[in-house]
């Protein structure tokens, strides 16, 4: 006789609660900023009403949200020509990325997230080597290593 599927893999049924019960809190949690932020965009349309009570905000568009982890313009290449300019040897890719991580306090648990900024890192350090400032060449496994690069910048 088999058994059945909840007395068979108890810690899956226990795993995927878990799971439920996160997925519901961030589902409240943002059920709640959303009532929070409906309620401030009233209070701002009100002020605005006041200095111009004929305005049509329909015609208002909301500004897009920037994309997640977006850094201020620059700070990356500060993180990124500081660590060079500092270090006495090559750093491979990987740990420029973890630099930049460490640095914008980012969870270097998060793998999709570790991806994304190392094509964010690598496509800096592209620009930067393409301007003159920096150069690389291949590292451990198909890193590349990045440093400054000793020739005058044009």
């Amino acid at each position: 006789m088999s058994e059945t599927p909840e007395k068979a893999l108890p810690h899956v049924v226990t795993g995927l609660i878990q799971k439920r019960r996160e997925i519901a809190g961030r589902i409240e949690d943002l059920q709640r900023q959303m009532k929070e932020a409906v309620v401030d965009l009233d209070h701002v349309e009100a002020s605005i009403r006041i200095f111009k009570p004929d305005i049509d905000l329909d015609e208002i568009m909301p500004r897009p949200v920037p994309p997640p982890h977006a850094a201020f313009k620059g700070e990356v290449t500060r993180i990124l020509l500081e660590a060079l300019r500092k270090t006495t040897r090559p750093l491979t890719t990987r740990e420029l990325t973890y630099l930049v991580m460490d640095w914008r306090k980012l969870p270097k648990t998060d793998a999709k997230l570790v991806r994304l900024m190392q094509q964010r890192t690598g496509a800096c350090l592209s620009h930067w080597r393409r301007r003159g400032y920096l150069k690389s060449a291949p590292g451990p496994g198909d890193m590349l290593v990045w440093e400054v690069s000793p020739t005058p910048h044009s």
